[in-house]
C-alpha cells in the first residue's frame, strides 16, 4: 500500500469519526428530560422489584435514560439495595435507593446489566 493511500485511508476514517462525535456532542441537556417511568417505552412494575447492585465498581446515576445525563456525585456500590420502578428495552433502569444511614433517597436511571433482581417491594403476606 502507497503511503497517499495509507494517508487517505486515515483521513477518511478521521472524518467518519468526527461526524459521529459531532452527532454525539449536539445531544442537548433537553435530551435528558426525555423517557420517564411509567412511558411507554419504560412501563412500569407492578409492584415494584427490590434490586441489588452487582459487580465490582460504582453504578452512576443518570437524570434520563442517556450516557449523556449523569447526575454528578450520584452512585450507587455494588450490594446497595434499590427499588426498580421500570425498565426500558434498550438496558436502563428507573430506580430509587434509600441511604440506610441519613435516610436520604435519590432517583434517577442506571444500567440495568448492574442489577439482579431480588424479588418484589410490598407487604409480605
Amino acid at each position: 500500500m502507497s503511503d497517499k493511500s495509507i494517508l487517505a485511508s486515515i483521513l477518511c476514517s478521521a472524518m467518519i469519526l468526527g461526524s459521529l462525535g459531532a452527532s454525539v456532542h449536539a445531544q442537548t441537556p433537553s435530551s435528558c428530560k426525555g423517557t420517564h417511568a411509567g412511558a411507554k417505552g419504560a412501563p412500569l412494575f407492578s409492584p415494584p422489584l427490590a434490586s441489588v447492585v452487582t459487580g465490582t465498581r460504582r453504578v452512576q446515576f443518570y437524570s434520563a435514560p442517556n450516557l449523556h445525563c449523569p447526575i454528578n456525585g450520584v452512585f450507587v456500590v455494588p450490594k446497595d439495595e434499590l427499588v426498580t420502578y421500570a425498565q426500558t428495552r434498550d438496558g436502563w433502569s428507573s430506580v430509587m435507593y434509600a441511604n440506610p444511614t441519613t435516610g436520604n433517597n435519590v432517583s434517577g436511571w442506571v444500567r440495568s446489566a448492574r442489577l439482579k433482581q431480588a424479588g418484589t417491594v410490598g407487604p409480605k403476606q
